[in-house]
């Protein structure tokens, strides 16, 4: 089977959207990049995604184009417990980002019981941003900002409900009321939950806009849709599209499944465009990427979505030559900080305080008894086929140091090493299977992903490999069989009482081929 031009080439093989001749294909940015919120900023454009239990959180990207999207710094160095689906504003020469929170195992001792809604500010997007700022709204997820025709500040959250803001953004003024049913999709429609959250807004043309999402996040291909309705009035009444959902896959046969959690943004050139997010057919282990699609205004000021299935490339907004996009994952872990590409996984917050780099190695301390609890530090990937690679040397006594691919604390597989003896892990356990390993000072560990068959290999030099004797099938590593929605990632991890030394950490996408996922 041969190779295929699908998508453009990044970093290390990686794919990227824009193919080079004007056009892009979904996704604009491959990987978990989930519930994606757009801010237009002049000729810049800012977008942030749920980062869940990864510290550090909030990576802000920035795009000139809506396609070439390059990190620019995360927003939340210290995360105080699981947040997710933010908002981010503008006002009056300040920058906000609105984030909800919900308890977790890793969670701040005072957090409490309750989602909670805080805010973070900044004078420039590239930071440094504030401390989190508690607003006091309970039991509420997903706000959105707006600026009404009073001039005052409102948060529109799940539900749909509102509240006012202060002046400076960083308080409440005023109690959260219901303002909004959402609109009821047919009976026959095959969703996961009804669900109604992800409210967006912006005004155009003396309307009101309000974007919301309905079906369900995960659960069945169909469920999750784009929906809309308008006032001219930011306190309503609101009018729902008659055209209703604008967005929803509605076909497992589709190339994107789950589409929505919209955010509607103007376009570089007064072209309108949605930016969202989907599970790719086939790979919902990479997680909800994001997608973009051009809309059209009806005579009587409604969009309408004009990207089919988002299977066949797409003009793209603008073509700006020399646009950046992606970073490399690879690291020679020489420091003087980890990259951006990096994140642990459920931390403390004093997380960074494990790492210490010597002279082009990074010597990671323990923590835990095994990979389920040793806060791994994870990569985001969106290629259905790559390679990683890493040096482990000096294991401490009492220590295990590994390679993973990691799902979450309860599903993960990969290899784990002591000094002496090589552990097998599946399925978020330890396996049985004893692989023999010849006793080194260091070992070279590789996990090949191709289409979700996993292969892992050892080396004790780096030049003459082993295959492991176990072979793995991952296409169940995703959010509706482990209840968690994230994704599978490379990692590394570092358990026990002592330290495990790492030094290169390799990535390389595998060429796309024109084969199913699971295809060997």
């Amino acid at each position: 089977m041969g190779s295929t031009t699908r998508w453009g080439a990044g970093p290390e093989g990686r794919r990227i959207a824009d193919l080079g001749d004007g056009t892009y294909r979904n996704p604009v940015l491959a990987g978990d990049f989930p519930d994606p919120s757009v801010l237009k900023d002049g000729e810049d454009y800012y977008l942030t995604t749920s980062s869940f239990d990864a510290a550090p959180g909030l990576l802000i990207h920035h795009s000139r184009d809506l396609v070439n999207w390059a990190p620019l710094t995360f927003a939340l160095p210290r995360p105080i417990t699981t947040g997710f689906a933010v908002d981010i504003a503008a006002h009056d020469g300040r920058y906000f980002i609105y984030i909800p929170f919900i308890p977790s195992a890793w969670a701040e001792p005072d957090f409490g019981s309750e989602a909670r809604i805080y805010v973070i500010h900044a004078d420039s997007m590239a930071g440094p941003w504030s401390e989190p700022i508690d607003l006091g709204i309970t039991g509420a997820i997903d706000p959105g900002h707006v600026v009404g025709e009073d001039g005052r500040r409102y948060l529109f959250l799940s539900g749909i409900r509102r509240v006012r803001l202060t002046d400076d953004g960083l308080a409440t003024d005023g109690p959260v009321e219901h303002v909004y049913d959402g609109w009821r999709y047919p009976d026959d429609c095959v969703t996961e939950a009804y669900a109604l959250e992800g409210p967006k807004l912006f005004h155009r043309d003396g309307w009101f806009y309000l974007v919301s999402a309905v079906g369900g996040t995960a659960g069945p291909p169909t469920g999750h849709m784009v929906t809309v309705a308008r006032s001219r009035s930011v306190h309503g009444p609101w009018e729902d599209d008659p055209a209703n959902p604008v967005v929803r896959t509605r076909s497992a046969e589709e190339a994107w499944w789950s589409r929505g959690h919209a955010t509607v943004v103007e376009g570089p050139r007064g072209d309108w465009w949605l930016v969202y997010h989907g599970y790719e057919n086939g790979y919902r282990t990479l997680g909800r990427q994001v997608l973009l699609e051009p809309v059209e205004w009806t005579e009587d000021g409604w969009l309408r979505a004009l990207g089919g299935d988002l299977s066949e490339p797409l003009p793209k907004p603008i073509d700006l030559p020399d646009q950046p996009a992606g970073i490399p994952l690879s690291d020679p872990l020489a420091g003087p900080a980890l990259g951006p590409q990096w994140a642990f996984h459920a931390p403390a917050r004093d997380e960074t305080a494990r790492l210490q780099f010597l002279e082009g190695a990074l010597r990671l301390a323990g923590k835990g008894t095994g990979p389920a609890d040793a806060s791994p530090l994870t990569v985001p990937t969106g290629d259905r086929a790559y390679e990683v690679e890493v040096t482990l040397e000096r294991v401490g006594p009492g220590a295990q140091g590994g390679l993973l691919l990691f799902f979450n604390s309860a599903l993960f597989l990969g290899m784990g090493w002591d000094g002496t003896t090589l552990v097998t892990y599946g399925g978020g356990k330890r396996s049985h299977y004893r692989e023999p390993v010849a006793p080194s000072d260091s070992l070279h560990l590789r996990i090949r992903n191709d289409r979700h068959v996993v292969t892992f290999w050892h080396s004790p030099d780096g030049v003459d490999w082993t295959r492991h004797g176990m072979r793995f099938e991952a296409s169940g590593y995703h959010a509706n069989t482990a209840g968690d929605l994230l994704s599978l990632r490379p990692a590394v991890f570092a358990a026990g009482q002592d330290a495990v030394t790492f030094r290169v950490f390799r990535y390389r996408a595998l060429p796309e081929v024109d084969a199913p996922a699971g295809a060997e």
